[in-house]
């Protein structure tokens, strides 16, 4: 078919290649099945395990995901939900989940020695608590497996009886020379090797035998009987030692605690309000080295961001000049220490500033012995300084790019006015600098005042603080303070650690909402 124009002429008309246009959508069409196909059967996995569990949250989770994912690749109607879908669930996974999950932490005092339910906190303590029942028979014993991996014990009694599980057993079994039932059908006997390896799962099973007490073993050949030494009252929720008479009653405190102050371990999880944000100014102790790592934290992230910016600046104005020989040469290597990952630096730093055999101390200073890292003042200054190093670059770049973009009409406006250098500065380029660049300094504040890994690979916090109820040290910020709280030492405190990170998200929030505030008027005034 064509056209006929005015002047007779045929004009053909362009036809779109269906096949080719056909081919190509059903390929996508293909490729979009499989990948969905592989994210369901993915979910449907997740699901089974969350179902499994018991674990309901997870379970609606990935259930409402995987639906709105499948309505979304494959309706029409929501386009910019193709782009926006992936980015939300993993916000909402990593980061969302995260801080509720650490919000909730927060109000319990959930670490060592409370991170158990109650119920299983009391079926723990019940069971180290029993004691080998005095002249009980010894059984011989072997420890076998079943098709889904649990252990169970395999035991002849004096008598030549055999048991498995508790239950009595005269079918299938293999018995060695001396009569120990050594094997039984469907089962798999744990060697040598095995019981080594899964040996806290050996010293834990146990059979309970009724009013005789519980079958135990400690070497996986041989069993005895055991009972235990407390006596719980369910109806009102105590501990009695049968020896001794103490009564220990459960506590707001997640303990079964004696009135002498004694406790059993572990404790459980239990809600304790806002007792660990108090705990921060109403422990004597703790209050004092914490308003010092407060106050510190701050002025490490001020000055970091301060000297960084002033260094940064500098460098950008020196490199700003047109027509400088080997300038893309200079801005390369000043970029050299951002691309070198953060840590690797820091541990080089560590080493130049060793007080015995750092290159600082033995090349530069020619064998000083200064303690860079080990006086207070000095170490506080060190990591400053390798702070500076690690971030002078990224505020080199974001200067150099603010330079740039400044207008050259308005300086040379500025030199036909007769402003000195330092006018010109003053008056136009750092007002206008900062339009561009002052959000990137509040983000940095921010980046300043969590970071971890200059002070964790540096110094390591120290030098210690001696009057510190925790290991504390003078260059510990807060981030590094919460993370010796949760992970530093025997006695881990997640939910004090929680409640001091959110207290940490709260301040930084509020210093960035002022910081941008202060940025928008600044826009305003120079815009």
């Amino acid at each position: 078919m064509g056209l006929t124009t005015k002047g007779g002429e045929r004009v053909g008309v362009h036809r779109p290649r269906l096949a080719e246009g056909g081919s190509t959508s059903t390929a996508a069409l293909i490729g979009k099945i499989t990948l969905l196909g592989a994210v369901n059967a993915l979910a449907v996995y997740g699901l089974l395990t969350a179902f499994a569990v018991g674990d309901w949250g997870i379970f609606g989770f990935v259930a409402i995901a995987t639906a709105v994912a499948d309505y979304v690749y494959f309706s029409k109607r929501v386009e910019a939900g193709k782009y926006l879908v992936p980015g939300l669930l993993f916000l909402l996974v990593f980061q969302v989940y995260i801080v509720f999950h650490t919000a909730a932490a927060a109000f319990t005092n959930v670490g060592d020695g409370h991170n158990l339910e109650k119920p299983r906190a009391l079926e723990h303590i019940l069971a180290v608590s029993e004691k080998r029942v005095p002249d009980s028979p010894l059984y011989k014993v072997a420890v076998v497996t079943g098709s889904d991996g649990t252990l169970e014990l395999l035991a002849t009694d004096p008598t030549g009886q055999v048991t498995l599980g508790g239950e009595q057993v005269t079918e299938g079994i293999t018995r060695d020379s001396t009569g120990k039932a050594t094997a039984v059908a469907g089962y798999r006997t744990l060697e040598l090797r095995d019981l080594t390896t899964r040996q806290e799962e050996v010293l834990d099973l146990r059979v309970p035998l009724g009013a005789q007490g519980a079958l135990r073993t400690q070497d996986g050949a041989t069993g005895f009987l055991a009972r235990p030494t407390l006596r719980h009252d369910p109806a009102a929720d105590t501990l009695t030692d049968v020896e001794s008479g103490k009564v220990y009653t459960a506590s707001p405190s997640g303990y079964y605690e004696a009135a002498d102050g004694t406790t059993l371990t572990p404790g459980w999880t239990e809600n304790v309000g806002f007792d660990n944000f108090a705990r921060v100014l109403t422990d004597t102790r703790l209050r004092g080295p914490f308003v010092s790592v407060f106050i510190w934290t701050f002025v490490f992230a001020a000055l970091s961001v301060l000297f960084n910016f002033a260094i940064g600046l500098l460098l950008a104005l020196a490199l700003n000049k047109t027509g400088m020989k080997g300038r893309n040469l200079y801005r390369s290597l000043l970029v050299l220490p951002y691309a070198v990952p953060s840590f690797l630096s820091a541990l080089v730093w560590t080493g130049m500033l060793n007080q015995t055999f750092g290159f600082v101390n033995q090349t530069l200073l020619g064998g000083a012995d200064v303690p860079w890292l080990n006086d207070p003042w000095l170490a506080k200054g060190s990591v400053l300084l390798v702070n500076l190093w690690l971030g002078f670059p990224y505020m080199f770049l974001i200067c150099t790019g603010a330079l740039q973009a400044i207008p050259s009409e308005l300086n040379e406006a500025a030199k036909i006015d007769g402003a000195s250098a330092w006018q010109h500065f003053r008056r136009v380029t750092l007002p206008l600098l900062l339009v561009s660049t002052a959000p990137l300094l509040v983000a940095a504040f921010a980046f300043n005042f969590n970071n971890f890994t200059v002070i964790y690979f540096v110094t390591g916090g120290g030098p210690n603080l001696p009057e510190a109820p925790i290991t504390l040290g003078s260059t510990d910020l807060l981030i590094s303070m919460v993370y010796k709280i949760a992970f530093g030492g025997a006695g881990r405190e997640w939910g004090f650690a929680s409640a001091m990170s959110a207290m940490i998200f709260v301040i930084v929030a509020g210093i960035s909402a002022f910081g941008l505030r202060r940025t928008r008027s600044l826009e305003e005034t120079y815009s």
